[in-house]
């Protein structure tokens, strides 16, 4: 009698601990898969010389929304000081640094013209401002794309590349003029999962 009650206690025990277990396990799985991130280094387009990194954090807001922050660092470059405008593009390519097309813009309601939805374009980010050493950082946070899988993701079938331009993103406030959205291409990096 006390083996059979012995073996029904442990039994309980584990139909007790067992759910925890597992609630913890997935709760680790999901934390883990919650979080991207990737990063690109970042080229000049007039030689090639590493001058600096951007990466990219993806996690979920409270309400489930993916938010991607974005932080690029440059140090030692050849750009002006001032304002530089940073996009992402659609296709991870920099050889030559217009190689990477245009701004990363997927789905049914971007335009046939490439600049016709600036600045509403996903790629689209803030300036990076740099000083009189050719150094700067920007850091911002996007809902506009995503890491990971989906019809947002910087990572589909062709990549993307982070461009920084020769001039400053106006963000086109008289409509979509040559040189509003930076101009000449500065630096690329192709963006890769870390």
């Amino acid at each position: 009698m006390t083996i059979l009650r012995d073996a029904r206690m442990r039994i309980h025990r584990w139909a007790c601990t067992a759910p925890w277990l597992l609630a913890a396990a997935s709760l680790a799985s999901v934390e883990a898969a919650a979080q991207q991130n990737a990063s690109a280094i970042l080229h000049a387009c007039d030689g090639g010389a590493e001058i600096g990194k951007a990466t990219f954090r993806e996690q979920p807001s409270d309400e489930g929304i993916k938010l991607v922050e974005v932080e690029v660092r440059v140090e030692g470059s050849t750009m002006t000081e001032g304002p530089h405008a940073v996009h992402i593009h659609e296709t991870a390519a920099c050889d030559p640094c217009g190689a990477a097309q245009g701004h990363f813009d997927p789905g049914p309601n971007s335009n046939t013209n490439p600049d016709g939805n600036h600045p509403f374009h996903s790629g689209d980010l803030l300036n990076l401002v740099v000083d009189a050493s050719g150094s700067g950082a920007m850091t911002t946070t996007t809902s506009r794309v995503t890491i990971s899988p989906g019809p947002l993701s910087i990572l589909d079938e062709d990549g993307s590349a982070l461009i920084i331009h020769v001039g400053a993103d106006t963000y086109c406030p008289d409509g979509v003029v040559a040189g509003c959205a930076g101009g000449a291409r500065a630096a690329c990096g192709i963006i890769e999962v870390d």
